[in-house]
């Protein structure tokens, strides 16, 4: 019997499309996106890759880490004297908030380094990459909204943000090391959609924490947005470096009034002071540096993918419905989930003992811990 795969192939044999491998393709943005192209009319073929198989019907699935070197042959139909792909959008990148760092760290940077040699090495033409609008750095000073190539300012103080601006380095040094290979690199904001990240977690803690003097401007994109324009950057309709995300930005002001969460006002020194020293005593996933991402700008204006008209589907206002949806019934407090009994405890007994305030208490008990 014919499998799904030569069916698929079958049918599209007069299509022109590219053929295109996706990493990470078994879960998260990667399904997404391996979904939405095997039922594209203008995409010949998809080959599927992952640590395990995924659930997409009608592409070509291979099982393997993306730091194998076996990889390059594995970018061609069928087996290594295929046809290469023409693009390859490499999703299988580790942003988990409980990851080791440095495992993390070895992850990612060298999955990308791998992928782009391989890609290299195959005959692919494109790679495309996500990292974040993170990557612009959360500045008092950002212009609103930041120019697709404004500078990249950010450092490795926030969640998982090393990693993004070292592959971002090597977006920038591939075409260089490799003629003939295009790099695509998208930008989104804050992901909202299934999605766990520091910033996701902020609204799921009692109280907003806004450290005093500063601005925070909110900007949403949600996962749908990000694979459409995936698919933008794969058929080739955009290159370059594209940042992604809702048509303009929330005021903090505007977004309590949304979410109907009151705010807990901190000076700076005390917000980050308590943040570095919970996340070093290892009672927070999130370091110090990820508070600035709820502090200044860093709104981004997606011009080159509207000029090519790309359009977002979901407003700023919708994804954080989705998101306060999603938060509903998780409890947060400077980034670290509490069970129900730590809930209780830090939302009734502690009322005003909220955001990094709220968790005084652990610091307490890890430092009798440490004394005995």
């Amino acid at each position: 019997m014919s499998s799904p795969e030569h069916h698929v192939r079958a049918a599209r044999n007069g299509t022109s499309g590219p053929v295109v491998a996706v990493t990470g393709a078994a879960d998260g943005i990667g399904a997404l996106l391996t979904e939405r192209l095997a039922a594209s009319p203008e995409i010949r073929q998809v080959i599927a890759l992952d640590e395990r198989r995924g659930e997409t019907e009608g592409v070509e699935w291979h099982t393997l880490d993306v730091r194998d070197p076996a990889l390059a042959d594995r970018l061609r139909t069928g087996d290594a004297g295929g046809e290469p792909a023409d693009v390859v959008v490499h999703l299988a990148l580790d942003l988990d908030l409980e990851s080791d760092p440095e495992t993390r760290t070895a992850f990612n940077v060298r999955g990308t380094q791998t992928v782009l040699t391989a890609a290299a090495a195959a005959g692919v033409r494109r790679v495309v990459l996500c990292t974040s609008a993170m990557v612009y750095g959360a500045l008092p000073d950002n212009e609103i909204p930041l120019a697709e190539d404004a500078e990249l300012r950010a450092t490795a103080e926030a969640t998982g943000v090393g990693d993004l601006l070292e592959i971002e380095r090597l977006a920038q040094r591939a075409p260089r090391a490799h003629p003939g290979l295009d790099v695509t690199v998208l930008r989104p904001a804050v992901l909202v959609g299934g999605m766990d990240t520091a910033l996701t977690r902020y609204f799921e803690s009692p109280r907003l924490l806004v450290v005093a003097g500063s601005r925070p401007c909110w900007q949403f994109c949600h996962v749908e947005d990000l694979v459409s324009a995936l698919e933008y950057a794969v058929l080739e309709k955009v290159d370059g470096e594209l940042a992604v995300g809702c048509d303009g930005w929330l005021e903090q002001e505007e977004v309590e009034e949304l979410s109907g969460i009151r705010r807990m006002e901190l000076p700076s020194a005390v917000a980050f002071g308590a943040a570095a020293r919970l996340h070093r005593l290892g009672l927070t996933p999130s370091p110090a540096g990820d508070l600035a991402y709820t502090m200044y700008p860093w709104v981004v204006s997606g011009s080159r993918l509207h000029d090519a008209g790309w359009r977002p589907k979901w407003t700023n206002e919708e994804v954080l419905a989705e998101l306060l949806e999603e938060a509903e019934g998780r409890h947060a407090v400077a980034g670290r989930r509490l069970g129900r009994k730590d809930a209780a405890t830090t939302l009734g007994a502690a009322g005003a003992t909220v955001a990094l305030v709220g968790t005084a208490a652990l610091v307490r008990r890890a430092r009798r811990r440490r004394g005995r």
